[in-house]
């Protein structure tokens, strides 16, 4: 049987997408449906909701990042043994890069690709009728996109709610959905988003409260009435990044946590073996294995913890003599010689590359990348374009003596100059790779 799906979009960040992707997630489980989450962009936490939503492994679908013969292999096997699958835009639904060959890294691409309709969330807070004219233009904007129904977000009341599906049904597109305000519905949040999944001390009861949620204020056969087959097409299975080693040592715990579920997917599947350990529990890559990767995460949460963990420290620093180590984004921070946290402490880390970073002296960055390798590393081979994106709010305060990683540019290839730094076996970045160009 195919699969099913929509997307699930909206303008802007912030509308209620998550809330609405998770609760209907859920609720479709819980009628004993096979439902599996993707997102669209590079978002690393959201997939690890919809996973504990569903039970099923999530996973990112990126038409700028990825090749098409890579999407389409990882949107085949979303689709593989599933009923439905529920795609959640990244920030507004045609938001990305203008790019030729449809590569924008919008959810729009993924809809056109597809065939897959979109079931808007509009906040309607401070509007009524306003909303139909934003329905509108979300539904004229693109004939390739099919705005197939709306979901009312952040109700004031059931006038309000009369009052803009009203205007919404006469301009043709249905309402599915009416959701009151409700600021316990919210997830919690930090610097780089949603608190992750796995910190929630009572996730199953707060996944439970969406669904319960979305069965009250969406008419969910309603939503599935209006889902569609998912048939990517046929192709050579392509993979995004080759594993680093056979036995790959993976910094997992509170500190560390980024890497996208394509990518270890893949690695598992390609025979390489992740062999997890805790520098938070003071621990230190397994000695036989091949590389250690240190991805990203929040270090500068936990900067005293780390510094004070010598076994986690002089372990990695011995493995690293003789070993290859790569750190991505917090990782990199942590292969530093340190970590100036929120309040101003400085904090010494592995010393493995000579750059210094800072909590404190914050500035946002954000963004798609592409970034070619001026020699082997864990990422890939010297020439190799790989793209990924960057965001993070950490600056460097001392950059340090080590050779580049190579040049990156940003989306749209304008140059930023050289990125990261490697010495000896060991190299970092901030970038987050996603696949190979």
């Amino acid at each position: 049987m195919t699969a099913r799906g929509l997307i699930i979009g909206a303008p802007r960040s912030g509308s209620g997408k998550t809330s609405v992707t998770i609760g209907l997630l859920r609720a479709l489980a819980r009628r004993g449906l096979k439902v599996r989450g993707a997102k669209s962009g590079p978002d690393y936490i959201d997939p690890g909701f919809h996973a504990a939503a569903t039970g099923l492994p999530g996973t990112n679908l990126d038409s700028w990042a990825m090749p098409p013969a890579l999407l389409n292999a990882l949107a085949a096997n979303a689709a593989r043994d599933t009923d439905i699958v529920i795609l959640e835009s990244a920030m507004g639904l045609f938001d990305g890069i203008p790019a030729p060959a449809g590569r924008s890294g919008a959810a729009a691409d993924l809809a056109r690709l597809y065939g897959l309709p979109v079931l808007l969330v509009l906040d309607v807070s401070g509007q009524s009728q306003t909303a139909a004219a934003v329905a509108k233009g979300f539904a004229t904007y693109d004939p390739a996109v099919r705005i197939a129904g709306v979901v009312l977000n952040r109700l004031g009341s059931e006038r309000h709610r009369t009052l803009a599906s009203n205007a919404i049904e006469a301009i043709g597109l249905p309402v599915v959905g009416g959701i009151l305000r409700d600021p316990t519905l919210s997830l919690p949040e930090r610097h780089l988003g949603l608190v992750q999944a796995e910190e929630h001390g009572d996730l199953q009861a707060h996944l439970d409260r969406l669904a319960d949620m979305a069965e009250a204020s969406l008419d969910i056969d309603a939503i599935l009435a209006l889902t569609m087959p998912i048939e990517p097409q046929a192709g050579q299975p392509a993979i995004a990044l080759p594993p680093p080693g056979q036995r790959i040592a993976l910094a997992q715990d509170a500190a560390f946590t980024f890497l996208y579920p394509h990518i270890s997917a893949q690695w598992h599947a390609a025979g390489a073996e992740l062999v997890p350990f805790s520098p938070l529990a003071d621990e230190a890559p397994a000695s036989d294995c091949d590389v250690c990767w240190l991805p990203g995460g929040y270090p500068e949460l936990h900067a005293g913890r780390l510094a004070g963990n010598a076994r986690f420290l002089n372990g990695t620093r011995a493995f690293a003599a003789r070993k290859p180590v790569h750190g991505e984004c917090g990782g990199f921070m942590v292969l530093g010689e340190g970590i100036e946290d929120a309040e101003g402490h400085t904090h010494a880390m592995l010393g493995l590359l000579g750059h210094a970073t800072s909590f404190a002296q914050r500035k946002m960055n954000l963004g798609y990348r592409q970034a070619t390798l001026g020699a082997d590393c864990a990422i890939g081979k010297a020439g190799e374009t790989i793209r990924g994106h960057e965001f993070h709010y950490a600056r460097v305060t001392a950059a340090g003596q080590d050779e580049p990683l190579g040049d990156i540019a940003d989306g749209q290839g304008k140059p930023l100059g050289t990125f990261g730094g490697r010495r000896g076996l060991v190299g970092g970045t901030f970038f987050h790779a996603i696949a190979r160009a």
